[in-house]
């Protein structure tokens, strides 16, 4: 599996941001998928998963109300609708694919998310 970021840039507080995963090398609809992000000097967080169909989704509460994670099986894509960013959203963002009960890997370089003014 291979996952590739994009849609990552720079913000300012209270815009927004949509962020892209291209995933290949296996069948996207068989996995449940997730974001995760590690800002500066801190340990990488959890931020939203959904599962294989799009049907259930799950949110750190930080994201709760201002993230939408959502997923295009056709395109294999996912997606992270980010609104009302925050100072403290920036970070480097990671999707990644669940490998076992809530356990995820990630494979992509990730994109970067910068919230200033």
């Amino acid at each position: 599996v291979q996952l590739a970021e994009s849609g990552g840039g720079l913000a300012l507080p209270g815009g927004s941001l949509k962020l892209s995963c291209k995933f290949s090398g296996d069948t996207f609809s068989s996995y449940r998928m997730g974001w995760f992000r590690q800002a500066p000097g801190k340990e990488r967080e959890f931020v939203a998963s959904v599962s294989e169909s799009g049907t259930y989704t799950n949110y750190m509460d930080f994201a709760k109300g201002r993230f939408i994670i959502s997923r295009n099986n056709a395109e294999d894509m996912l997606y992270l609708q980010m609104n009302n960013l925050r100072a403290e959203d920036t970070a480097l963002y990671h999707c990644a694919y669940e490998i076992g009960r809530g356990s995820y890997q990630i494979r992509g370089q990730g994109t970067q998310v910068i919230v200033s003014s």
